[in-house]
């Protein structure tokens, strides 16, 4: 593991040595990213002296880099960002108001696997200097509201100590010893408007921009709580104690699993295995492992057969989506489901689905033939979300978007009172299609580019 360390300066020459020191004295394999933010007091011929000096093991290396003029501390923080090449990252101001020597307690909680993201304190920690009432009154109305928008329980979003690997936040109690103006403290009431203006921009818009289309819509879907407990209500029913889930995403809809007896849930995608395994590790109960389902080595789950297999928004991104049926079927015990969601309407497809990989949306009678021929009997097959249809015309098909806008992600849950009356009338439309097939006979695999296959190499 190697900490990556970003430290923007901007006219801090009486305090950047020092702190240099203190960060080279802290016993963790590291590199040092400084950047100065346009200086003119001499702190950058400082962080030249010093960058040349030798230094002592635990020093991976020390970058620096020189903005040619002023351009704030976060254009210096997105330059160091750019340059990080180590496991976890924190971020130091150069004025001492924070001790290097909180490090190990700050890193802790990313190495141990508790969190993806902790915050450093200073409301929880000591020692620390008396503040001023007026900094201390706006930090906490501006942690409140950011708290309100990101629906988070911190109680420091101003702190200088972030410590990052990906999405979840965590905080410990950090010494803090502030400085007062005259000592050189920077930040001012324009920087508070700025905070409130910045927390509310990223509370209704994007702001997920450098992000795979997949990876933007999944998580801007996860917010959309009481849209997918409405998906979930309707399907549980369905459900049995062993579910096999093909495809869970950012496990969205794997946390509604956790009482069945025997969950495994399936994807190809890494990153968001990653997210799953480390938000539900704590239950014995549900296996995550990597499985393409575009050419599954399925020799770990052979001879075993589930009560559900769960593929919810799955079935269009694979190719060959009958092959991929044939493979569900053979896991399916005499009498399971398979439990199907896609997305409907051919009329529909457009750049989001391009931009997610979709192969296809589906119609609701090409969906009950294709679950017939592999041996399953229909129970149910409904289109749902009718005010979807033009959503998704307007920013698929018409503006050309490549993922869901985060506002319109945001604003599915308000569609749940409508989605509770179409249940009613069963509309002949709908963005989306639930089909649920109950097993009532086997289908020969003989014929089909994969199956079940024991004892089956590894890729």
């Amino acid at each position: 593991m190697m900490l990556s360390v970003i430290v923007p300066v901007f006219n801090e020459r009486v305090t950047i040595r020092k702190l240099l020191d203190l960060l080279c004295a802290v016993p963790i394999r590291k590199e040092i990213i400084i950047v100065d933010d346009g200086s003119t007091d001499g702190t950058a011929d400082a962080i030249r002296q010093f960058a040349a000096m030798p230094h002592d093991d635990t020093l991976n290396c020390i970058r620096t880099f020189f903005h040619e003029r002023n351009r704030g501390k976060g254009a210096a923080i997105r330059t160091g960002i750019a340059q990080v090449t180590g496991e976890i990252t924190i971020f130091q101001d150069a004025d001492l108001e924070y001790n290097p020597e909180e490090y190990p307690k700050l890193i802790e909680p990313i190495l141990s696997g508790e969190a993806d993201v902790v915050y450093g304190s200073r409301f929880l920690g000591t020692p620390r200097r008396v503040l001023f009432f007026r900094h201390t009154l706006g930090n906490k109305l501006l942690t409140f509201l950011s708290n309100l928008c990101t629906d988070l329980n911190l109680t420091d979003m101003e702190t200088c100590y972030k410590v990052f690997r990906t999405d979840i936040l965590y905080e410990v109690g950090v010494s803090y010893h502030g400085r007062e103006y005259w000592e050189g403290k920077k930040i001012g009431w324009r920087d508070g408007l700025a905070a409130v203006w910045t927390i509310l921009k990223y509370a209704v818009t994007d702001d997920q921009e450098d992000y795979h289309a997949g990876y933007k819509t999944l998580r801007r879907l996860r917010h959309a709580r009481r849209y997918n407990e409405w998906v979930w209500d309707h399907l549980a029913p369905y459900v049995g104690d062993r579910v096999l889930e093909v495809g869970c995403g950012v496990g969205n809809f794997t946390r509604f699993l956790r009482n069945r007896e025997r969950v495994v849930a399936t994807d190809n995608n890494e990153a968001y295995l990653a997210l799953v395994r480390r938000l539900l590790e704590h239950l014995d109960n549900i296996d995550v492992r990597r499985v393409n389902w575009e050419d599954p080595k399925l020799d770990g789950l052979s001879g075993e057969t589930f009560d559900t297999v769960l593929c919810l928004n799955v079935l269009e991104h694979i190719e060959n989506d009958g092959a991929a049926l044939t493979t569900f079927a053979t896991l399916l015990r005499s009498g399971g489901r398979l439990v199907l969601q896609v997305p409907a309407g051919r009329k529909l497809y457009g750049e989001i689905d391009r931009a997610v990989g979709h192969w296809r949306r589906y119609e609701r009678d090409e969906i009950i033939a294709k679950l017939e021929a592999h041996g399953l009997a229909i129970e149910e097959a409904r289109l749902f979300n009718l005010p979807g249809v033009v959503a998704w015309y307007v920013n698929s098909v018409l503006l050309k978007r490549q993922a869901v806008p985060g506002l319109q992600a945001r604003l599915a849950n308000w569609l749940v009172p409508w989605l509770r009356i179409e249940e009613r009338w069963l509309p002949r439309t709908g963005m989306s299609l639930i089909a649920v097939g109950r097993k009532v006979r086997e289908v020969s695999d003989a014929t089909q580019p994969f199956a079940i296959i024991k004892d089956a190499p590894e890729d």
